[in-house]
C-alpha cells in the first residue's frame, strides 16, 4: 500500500499537536487512535505505548495488520532514513504492552477508589448512580452480564480483558466485573482498550458518540 511516509518533525501542516499521519494508511488520525514507535540506540524499533519515549516518532493505526505491513514492508526504514531493526512478530509484542496497560489502568483506578469489582459491589455502584464505565470480562457468562448490563442502561461498556487479567488488576484470581466512576483513568481506560481491539478478538468497546 503506497502512502506518505511522514514522523513527528516533517513539518507537515497537518500534523498539529493531537494529530498524527499514519505510516501506512496515510490517514490522519487522533494520537489516541495511533501506535508510537521510536528508534533506540541500537537501532531497534520500540514500541512507545504511553508516547512518552525520547526520540522522532513514527506513528500507525492502531491494527495488527497495519503493524505486520510496516514490520515487512520496511516503512519504518523509510520514515527514519536510516536502517532499523524490526523484531520478529512485534505486532504480537505490541498486543502484549496494550493488554498489560489496561491492567496497569485499572490497577491505579482500584488503587484511587475510581475502580470497584465484584458483582455485588459492582451492582451497588450502578444502582446509586456512581459508575462511569461497567468493564466486563470477555470471558464473562451471560447471565452475569445481563443483570448488570440492564442496570447500566446508556453508560458506556468495554470487554477487553479476561477475568484472570482483571483478577491481576485487583489482586485477585479471577474478577469478572468492574465498574469506574467519572474520571481521567476512565477515560483512558477507553481509549487503551479501543486500541487494543485492534490486536485481539473478542475486545468490545461499546460507546455512545452523543
Amino acid at each position: 500500500m503506497a502512502a506518505p511516509v511522514l514522523a513527528d518533525d516533517e513539518g507537515d501542516e497537518v500534523l498539529t499537536g493531537t494529530a498524527r499521519r499514519c505510516l501506512v494508511t496515510g490517514a490522519v488520525r487522533p494520537k489516541t487512535e495511533l501506535l508510537r514507535f521510536v528508534v533506540d540506540p541500537e537501532g531497534r524499533i520500540v514500541p512507545d505505548i504511553a508516547g512518552k519515549l525520547p526520540g522522532r516518532g513514527l506513528w500507525l493505526t492502531a491494527q495488527r495488520a497495519i503493524v505486520a505491513e510496516a514490520s515487512s514492508k520496511r516503512v519504518f526504514a523509510r520514515a527514519a532514513k536510516a536502517p532499523v531493526v524490526v523484531a520478529e512478530g512485534l505486532e504480537d509484542r505490541v498486543a502484549a504492552l496494550l493488554t498489560q496497560r489496561c491492567i496497569d489502568i485499572l490497577g491505579l483506578a482500584r488503587r484511587s477508589g475510581l475502580a470497584v469489582a465484584g458483582f455485588v459491589r459492582v451492582k451497588e455502584a450502578l444502582t446509586a448512580g456512581k459508575a462511569a464505565l461497567l468493564v466486563e470480562a470477555t470471558d464473562a457468562a451471560a447471565d452475569g452480564q445481563e443483570k448488570l448490563v440492564a442496570l447500566a442502561a446508556s453508560l458506556p461498556r468495554v470487554a477487553c480483558l479476561d477475568a484472570r487479567e482483571l483478577g491481576v488488576a485487583f489482586g485477585r484470581e479471577r474478577v469478572v466485573h468492574v465498574a469506574l466512576g467519572k474520571g481521567r483513568l476512565t477515560d483512558l481506560f477507553i481509549a487503551e482498550a479501543r486500541r487494543l481491539q485492534g490486536f485481539r478478538a473478542g475486545v468490545k468497546v461499546e460507546v455512545s458518540e452523543r
